[in-house]
């Protein structure tokens, strides 16, 4: 993985930019260098780099005026919700502007007559459900980061969460968003109703990882809780069995609110670090959460315990109360966290497969992870297929950054082997910005990037991440070359 060089030129006016950014946003520049630190990278920690200045605006107006001067004087901006992204997709760059978005953190409106909320884009994931929670309601995509990550790096990411698998990603749960181009244009996309005609422009900018504009307004879909939500609790001896309990829970018609997967390693850290009453002797875990009136649950309950026991369940445990609900969830949501107790450092990978492919591609990851020498703990989302090898390396030893970034790269391209693909939910951003042609073909890339080039044609927004090689929009179509003379010469590629 490596960061762009930074250009001397954007550099060398620094103290203007900053001077420029004041004068809209008086109150929220940094430029300090102890102030900037905070923002030196993202989830992947792995990638450091020090911002050229970060700005922090209040309003949509000022966002605008911020795009607009830095279209004009051709600055690079990189947009940021939380700094949770796990890709390097808001990782600061060392000649650009980062345009951090957390003081756009305010509920603007509930609206459970049409069972909608409007929300800017700095609001928690969490924090949308718990705004409605006394009124029976909740928002359903839950990544594990929830507590922290941002409803705008979400609709970035698309991320999704243990209920994804019967509720779906963002983009299933997204009405509408406000978004600033470039040029500084605000536009919106969708609205209170269910579906917009036309192009579906907000399926393009859902997951577009902050590579067409800036998000400053997201309305989301709210749904009635559950009237009953129970838990199973499975162990394994190994994880072949619990993958041939999944397929077997699919195969039977039965669709989980969620359905996760963990291994022994990670069943382990997960147990000292929240005693969540896992197994740990299990060689692995499933938890299978079913939801919906009590007497469907119940039934569904007894299918599900009978599939575990023909697959080989060693244990088998349903949660009674709603707090051992909420604990089962506790270990899965920590997992990642409690990786941190057996090493120093980790890299969490997130490719997704065809279900039927788990036992094949858990077996050759153990080959992977002999062949690269380091340890690697497996939590996914079991019931989508959707991996999140976490790799367990020590930074401080020299090399073994570079090896766990191979055995990452060898697992992604063994994904994208069975039939899968490079990214769940995490997005692409710079950890998997030289895998794309793994899965991509050429001229893929090249389409991908001629929808890059209709939105921001100066490629200034948050360059250097998700395409390999940037091709200038006169390549690909979209600027016209008049008398030789091409548009934006200066144009960087990378």
């Amino acid at each position: 993985m490596q960061l762009p060089a930074a250009d001397p030129a954007i550099v060398s006016r620094r103290a203007a930019i900053v001077g420029a950014l004041r004068e809209i946003v008086p109150d929220g520049v940094i430029a300090e260098d102890t102030a900037l630190r905070a923002y030196e990278s993202d989830g992947l920690s792995a990638l450091r780099q020090m911002p050229l200045v970060v700005v922090l605006p209040r309003t949509t107006e000022q966002v605008a005026r911020i795009l607009s001067y830095c279209r004009r004087d051709g600055v690079k901006i990189v947009p940021r919700g939380a700094g949770t992204s796990l890709s390097g997709g808001s990782t600061p760059l060392g000649d650009a502007v980062t345009l951090a978005m957390g003081r756009f953190n305010r509920i603007l409106e509930v609206d459970l007559d049409n069972r909608c909320a409007v929300v800017q884009p700095g609001v928690t994931n969490l924090a949308i459900s718990r705004a409605v929670e006394s009124d029976g309601f909740y928002y359903a995509p839950d990544p594990s980061s929830q507590i922290a990550c941002s409803i705008g790096g979400n609709v970035a990411e698309n991320a999704g969460g243990v209920h994804c698998l019967k509720y779906g990603l963002t983009a299933n749960n997204l009405l509408g968003l406000e978004m600033v181009l470039m040029t500084g244009e605000v536009i919106r996309l969708g609205g209170r109703h269910l579906d917009a005609p036309g192009y579906d422009l907000m399926g393009v900018v859902t997951g577009s990882e902050g590579l067409l504009g800036v998000i400053t307004e997201v309305t989301v879909r709210l749904l009635r809780r559950p009237e009953t939500a129970r838990a199973v609790l499975m162990g394994f001896e190994d994880p072949g069995q619990a993958a041939a309990c999944v397929a077997a829970i699919i195969a039977a018609g039965i669709i989980p609110a969620g359905l996760e997967m963990m291994d022994g390693p990670a069943i382990r850290a997960a147990e000292d670090f929240v005693h969540a009453g896992y197994p740990t002797e299990a060689g692995a875990l499933l938890i299978c959460e079913l939801d919906g009136p009590a007497v469907e649950v119940d039934a569904l309950i007894a299918r599900v315990e009978s599939l575990a026991r023909a697959n080989g369940a060693t244990t088998l445990r349903t949660s009674t109360t709603e707090a051992e609900r909420l604990l089962f969830w506790a270990g899965r949501k920590a997992a990642f966290p409690a990786a941190g107790r057996i090493s120093p450092d980790y890299l969490c990978m997130d490719g997704t497969i065809p279900r039927r492919r788990l036992p094949e591609v858990l077996a050759r990851m153990q080959d992977l992870s002999r062949l690269h020498g380091l340890r690697v703990a497996n939590v996914f989302h079991a019931g989508d297929g959707n991996l999140h090898p976490l790799i367990l390396f020590d930074a401080n030893r020299p090399g073994e950054l570079e090896r766990a970034e191979a055995f990452g790269a060898d697992i992604l391209r063994l994904c994208v082997e069975v039939g899968g693909v490079l990214t769940g939910e995490h997005g692409v951003g710079l950890e998997k910005r030289d895998l794309m042609p793994v899965m991509f073909g050429e001229e893929d890339i090249r389409q991908q990037q001629r929808i890059k080039c209709a939105f921001d044609p100066d490629h200034l927004l948050n360059p250097g991440k998700v395409y390999p090689t940037l091709h200038r929009c006169a390549e690909l179509g979209r600027l016209h070359v008049s008398g030789g003379h091409l548009p934006f010469p200066d144009l960087p590629r990378f």
